[in-house]
């Protein structure tokens, strides 16, 4: 039983970070290349704004915003799944692997699959997730033993192993390739934010609607995995297939993600570490939290970046990486 005092923390807790991105959505809608008054904010939004400023908010910030902050949530669930999975905090879509091999899925079927605009959207998460799973499930074996089962320790070394082979692949596709589609992979590799139109919400939404209440109905088997095997075959747990069936949704969350919003890594270790440290391990606590750090920090990182260079600014990705490079390292030193 969880006690009380606890989940009155969790609330307020989320009920902050609810209240912080509230604030970052309003400070992103009047900040960019095209400045937008913050007094003109409601007036726009209840529909009493010129053209200008109903183009600039609803057609270009409000969708960047969106997709943004779902993509961060996704992330962060993904990251929270495989640490838990792994039994490895270092664990997280972009230091393993699972991003560079939705990379590779996308660059292949970008430059050598010919398709109709209107449906690039919708297949391209699809798109991602076979090349994600695909590189998940070569990790998983690589990862495995067969008699001292899945080690923590050489996930993430035989992850890092296939995220540089992968990157290596993704350097020779686009050796050879038009100058405009180099131009967009390598937008993509550096974490910029390019679906940021309204049918791309409507095409990662799906997944998140389906994946957070799946895993939060599996948060009491996530916290058995995260203990140890003893443990876990000991409550009669199906270790092999609830593993398999976790390590799924983390790799579609992760595919549904990096599909719209680039190569982001480190959002998937941060959030998650930064939820256990605030509410404590368990999962049904400690999930909640890192979804809604997920998507803050990604649309901070977002906002801040894409204001600080202008016009184009600085990739969302390569923000992350200046706060979570150095907590990487820090994880590596402390463990």
């Amino acid at each position: 039983m969880i006690h009380p005092a606890i989940i009155r923390k969790q609330r307020m807790i989320a009920g902050v970070l609810v209240l912080l991105t509230v604030a970052a959505v309003v400070l992103g809608m009047g900040m960019g290349y095209a400045s937008l008054s913050y007094d003109r904010l409601i007036p726009v939004l209840l529909g009493h704004g010129t053209f200008k400023e109903e183009f600039i908010l609803f057609s270009i910030r409000l969708p960047r915003l969106v997709i943004t902050w779902l993509a961060g949530m996704a992330l962060a669930l993904s990251g929270a799944i495989l640490q838990g999975v792994t039994r490895n905090d270092l664990a997280e879509p972009g230091v393993i692997g699972i991003n560079s091999g939705a990379g590779v899925a996308i660059a292949l079927f970008f430059l050598f699959v010919p398709i109709e605009a209107g449906s690039f959207v919708y297949v391209l998460p699809l798109v991602a997730f076979a090349g994600a799973m695909l590189t998940a499930v070569c990790i998983y074996a690589f990862s495995c033993d067969r008699h001292a089962g899945l080690s923590p320790v050489r996930i993430v070394l035989v992850g890092v192993g296939f995220s540089l082979a992968l990157s290596g692949v993704m350097i020779v596709l686009i050796s050879s390739a038009e100058r405009a589609k180099v131009d967009f992979i390598a937008k993509w590799l550096a974490g910029n934010i390019w679906g940021t139109d309204w049918p791309f919400i409507l095409a990662i939404l799906p997944w998140l609607c389906i994946l957070i209440p799946f895993t939060l109905y599996k948060a009491n088997r996530l916290n058995l995995l995260a203990q140890n095997e003893p443990v876990a075959i000991g409550v009669g747990l199906a270790i092999e297939r609830e593993r398999l069936t976790l390590l799924l949704t983390a790799v579609a969350l992760a595919a549904s993600a990096v599909s719209v919003t680039g190569g982001i890594a480190f959002i998937g270790l941060l959030a998650p570490h930064l939820a256990k440290a605030l509410i404590g391990p368990r999962h049904q606590l400690n999930i909640p939290v890192a979804i809604l750090l997920g998507g803050f920090l990604l649309l901070v990182a977002d906002t801040i970046g894409h204001n600080l260079a202008e016009p184009d600014g600085i990739p969302a990705g390569v923000m992350v990486a200046f706060i979570g490079a150095p907590y990487l390292l820090y994880l590596l030193w402390k463990k």
